[in-house]
């Protein structure tokens, strides 16, 4: 299969809106990501450096998530939002 005929189709969730209790929990779901995906980076051997280096296996996003630049956070964040309001299109509640 060719890489060019491929056209993600992601569900449409723009008209979905998050309560605000909703964004305290997108932050936890975005820290979790971010702890899930060092796991797995640590788990491969890589370790933290000053920048990317994949033939060395270093990452400078190998850090508390308190610590990432603000634009790491938000491509997290973007994953959390997403994935809350695709929930909540396909008819899922969230409660706590």
């Amino acid at each position: 299969m060719k890489s060019d005929s491929y056209t993600p189709k992601p569900i449409d969730t723009s008209d979905v809106v998050l309560d605000k209790e909703l964004y305290s929990l997108a932050e936890v779901l975005a820290k979790n990501v971010h702890e899930v995906w060092a796991q797995s980076r640590i788990k491969e051997g890589w370790t933290l450096g000053e920048t990317r280096d994949d033939k060395r296996k270093k990452h400078p996003c190998l850090v508390h998530y308190e610590q990432l630049p603000e634009h790491e956070k938000d491509y997290d964040r973007n994953t959390a939002m997403s994935t809350l309001k695709l929930m909540i299109k396909l008819g899922y509640k969230i409660t706590k």
